[in-house]
């Protein structure tokens, strides 16, 4: 599927000079799912380096940010990848790197208590410790506690309809749960989230030539 300019972030980053690459790998993750969390780690760490060195040519990666619902906290969380996408898209990966790490902090029992611009205070200041304007993260971020000018009250946020386009994107493909791996526009049921760094490797050797 094409990528939306507005979401260029999402793209893993490579060498200016990369054009033309033939194959395209996509990595449906939501940012409070254990899972993905598990997938986007071992891929960060061991399988990114590995394309960087001998596949960023031919192949390139995205992110597809995907919300599961039965998460609450799941559609705050990408709803602070979007501003990111927004404010700093070249911090993205590692925005999305440093929120896995903290990822805990937005599960259930940590956030049930906790009001919304309060979440969105923590997750800008994640998106703060990787250098992008935590003033500008809640500026697009914070919900209104009054009426907009024509007497509103279902106003969300300055991402909300980035997060739209997203949820249509997922949806326009199937996707259910998380993580889920495309390759070339179709599904590859065989990578998991226990997809060793070993196994990412010999996959990317097999598939991507």
């Amino acid at each position: 599927m094409a990528l939306a300019p507005k979401f260029s972030g999402q793209k893993l980053p490579a060498p200016p000079t990369t054009h033309g690459q033939q194959h395209t790998l996509e990595l449906y993750l939501d940012y409070v799912c254990p899972f993905s969390a598990k997938l986007f780690k071992t891929f960060y760490a061991s399988v990114r380096p590995l394309i960087s060195e001998k596949y960023h040519s031919i192949l390139r990666v995205i992110f597809r940010q995907h919300i599961q619902p039965w998460h609450p906290s799941s559609t705050l969380a990408h709803e602070a990848g979007a501003a990111v996408l927004r404010i700093a898209p070249d911090k993205f990966w590692e925005f999305s790197a440093a929120l896995f790490e903290h990822q805990q902090e937005f599960f259930d029992v940590n956030v049930v208590n906790e009001a919304r611009n309060q979440t969105y205070e923590r997750l800008a200041n994640i998106g703060s410790s990787v250098g992008v304007n935590k003033d500008e993260l809640l500026d697009l971020l914070t919900v209104a506690d009054k009426p907009d000018a024509e007497g509103q009250l279902n106003t969300g946020n300055k991402v909300t309809n980035d997060i739209k386009l997203m949820v249509k994107a997922g949806r326009v493909v199937g996707v259910h749960v998380s993580p889920t791996v495309y390759f070339n526009g179709i599904e590859e049921p065989g990578i998991s989230s226990s997809f060793t760094a070993t196994q990412w490797e010999q996959w990317l050797a097999k598939n991507v030539k």
